[in-house]
């Protein structure tokens, strides 16, 4: 059994949760997020708590009550408070601009790459160099941001590329001349 799936999410106020043939639906003042779940997972909705059974007697039931009480959690938060993750670019020539719903990042290639922004998910960029991806949906941001990554990791040599504010690189030692 789970010990965090026993426990209910409570709702703040402003923040309204529907449940609908497993589909959950959080909406807030930061946006709206739906997820659906299995359905060996039975989810409730009463007296402002959200909580949770699993509806056989499986392993694979407990196990993803557990997991379905910590996203329904995760989405409240992103509807209220929201999430943020940052971005640097480090290299000469390296940059990145916005270009109305699409973000245009110029990482040392003979072509800029446009990548289009998901809706519910707000980038801004200031110094070129400096990214801050916004939304209400934990995996959707953290998706983008390993997108954005995606394009040109840090390489250990220099240490250019698109990394994540706080990620340590590890530098390596170039070749030297015997």
């Amino acid at each position: 059994m789970s010990r965090i799936g026993k426990q209910p999410v409570s709702i703040p106020d402003k923040v309204k949760i529907s449940v609908n043939n497993g589909t959950v639906v959080v909406e807030g003042p930061k946006g709206k997020v739906e997820k659906t779940f299995s359905p060996v997972v039975t989810v409730t909705v009463a007296d402002k708590k959200v909580t949770f059974a699993p509806a056989e007697d499986s392993r694979f039931a407990n196990a993803m009550y557990g997991t379905a009480r910590s996203i329904v959690a995760g989405m409240v938060k992103g509807v209220t408070e929201g999430y943020t993750k940052e971005l640097e670019i480090q290299g000469v020539g390296f940059k990145a601009n916005l270009k109305g719903k699409q973000l245009d990042l110029a990482l040392g290639y003979s072509h800029a790459i446009l990548m289009d922004i998901p809706e519910g998910i707000k980038v801004t960029v200031t110094d070129q160099t400096k990214l801050k991806v916004e939304g209400a949906d934990k995996q959707l941001v953290g998706a983008v941001t390993a997108e954005i990554r995606g394009y040109y990791p840090p390489e250990p040599y220099k240490g250019k590329g698109v990394r994540i504010v706080g990620e340590r690189v590890r530098r390596k030692e170039g070749k030297t001349v015997a």
